[in-house]
């Protein structure tokens, strides 16, 4: 009813309009501040994938660690983001769709559950507004809540003396991969007031287009410290070493047995359109090996869940699936693991942290592929590869994308130790760049916590960020 009301508001006469804009603006408060007065932080926070709800969890444990006073959380998240105490509006997985075309059958679902997310923002009356990746929803949430917000606290609660929420983004979107990119941040500061850069040269890049932005470091460089920490054996470097007999003797798999990991995706239609070439893959293989075994690793969605368990039915070796949402199994799986095939995305880092050589895979609706290949700039979509601008880790994307092109390259990943080591070295040099940059952990702000250096993660330095910015008047 709230957001309908929004709508008919900006449909009338646009007489005195401008005057309610001009009348009601982003406050220029930090959030720290407007929660002493309300005696509680109110934080509306919204993420539409895994591995978005891993980053919200971790700020979530941050903030609550670091904030001075009560916090509330509401929006939209998975199991992990509940678990910090988040109260959601609709499950996450209403809105993990990725691509162009193949967010057309879903058209309706995601204009409802936008609708839905801005009308609880509204009620909620959030001192700050954070979106986690996912930027077709994200984007979308945050533009309409700063416009049809502006007019409707104005016109209704402006003599309240209540403010529009600061906005923050966490992750960038992709502007250096495509044609043309880089112009669109500029668009961005009419929503989005701040956002947090997970690779080291977007933050100068989105400044530069206007765009107030902190390099925070990859999140994934987390589940480091969250292991070695509980083992009390933190290490120099970014390594996560996963107990390789445990797993394997806990699952049965021979000592001999040749063990490939499949990370098929975190998205319904990622993974019911890379599952199948997977699985083609491992049938032209399984001749190849005496004793050949794969673990495929199930993302923490229900629909993939489900997916997965139907089609593991009819799979063509001997097959283990892991739940998502444990690092230590997942990184014990990892450990007892030759290589890895992978859907791009996030695990390309993690396969790094487990020093596990790792091809990547993508396939994509033929639009969108077509789409691709007319705006792309870049030639890798791996993390490691970009970084590097090197083709470390193999990659077979959209046509490339066909079991006998993944079946060579696996077979030249697992035989070829010159290839494997080439991975493997180049670890380091990625996850160094990966890392939270020195000059933001010795910030003031940062050291006015007195926290040990291992806790000097991007989710505590993005939590902190969060609480003490204010928006410039």
């Amino acid at each position: 009813m709230l957001f309908r009301t929004v709508w008919n508001f900006k449909g009338r006469s646009n007489v005195g309009f401008s005057w309610l804009v001009r009348s009601f603006s982003v406050s220029s408060k930090a959030p720290i501040d407007m929660a002493a007065k309300d005696g509680e932080l109110r934080v509306f926070i919204v993420s539409g994938e895994v591995s978005g709800d891993t980053i919200g969890s971790r700020l979530m444990a941050s903030l609550k660690g670091i904030s001075p006073f009560p916090i509330r959380f509401a929006g939209v998240g998975g199991s992990m983001m509940f678990k910090q105490g988040l109260k959601p509006v609709f499950p996450m997985e209403d809105i993990a769709v990725m691509g162009i075309w193949e967010l057309l059958p879903h058209l309706n679902k995601f204009r409802m559950r936008l609708n839905e997310a801005i009308e609880a923002a509204f009620l909620f009356h959030p001192h700050v507004v954070v979106t986690i990746d996912s930027k077709g929803f994200s984007f979308r949430f945050l533009k309409h809540l700063r416009e049809t917000g502006e007019i409707l606290f104005a016109a209704r609660y402006n003599h309240q003396g209540l403010v529009s929420p600061i906005h923050h983004h966490f992750v960038a979107p992709s502007f250096w991969a495509w044609k043309g990119g880089e112009a669109r941040l500029k668009g961005l500061t009419e929503f989005v007031d701040h956002i947090f850069c997970i690779l080291p040269y977007e933050e100068e890049v989105c400044r530069s287009n206007g765009l107030a932005a902190t390099f925070v470091g990859h999140p994934i460089l987390e589940d480091v410290l969250e292991l070695t920490l509980e083992k009390n054996t933190l290490q120099s470097g970014w390594k996560v070493q996963g107990n390789c007999e445990d797993f394997r003797s806990k699952h049965g798999i021979g000592s001999g047995a040749t063990v490939i990991s499949l990370l098929p995706g975190s998205r319904l239609q990622e993974v019911s359109r890379m599952l199948p070439i997977f699985s083609n893959t491992l049938e032209l293989l399984k001749n190849s090996f005496s004793e050949l075994t794969t673990i495929i690793h199930v993302a923490p969605n229900q629909h993939v869940k489900d997916y997965i368990n139907r089609t593991a039915y009819n799979w063509p070796v001997s097959v283990k699936l892991i739940p998502g949402g444990s690092p230590h199994l997942k990184y014990d799986a990892l450990s007892a693991s030759r290589v890895a095939l992978c859907t791009s995305g996030t695990v390309a880092v993690e396969m790094q942290l487990a020093r596990v050589p790792c091809l990547v895979a993508y396939r994509a609706h033929f639009l969108t592929e077509w789409f691709i290949r007319w705006k792309a700039k870049i030639p890798y979509i791996s993390i490691p590869n970009i970084l590097l601008d090197s083709a470390i880790i193999p990659e077979a994307l959209l046509q490339a994308c066909t079991p006998a092109k993944l079946a060579s390259l696996l077979m030249e990943l697992i035989l070829d130790e010159g290839l494997r080591e080439k991975q493997i070295l180049a670890a380091e040099k990625v996850l160094t760049l990966l890392s939270p940059p020195q000059k933001i952990i010795n910030s003031p702000v940062l050291q006015d916590l007195r926290l040990k250096s291992h806790d000097y993660t991007p989710s505590m330095i993005a939590a902190s960020t969060i609480l003490h910015y204010a928006k410039p008047r």
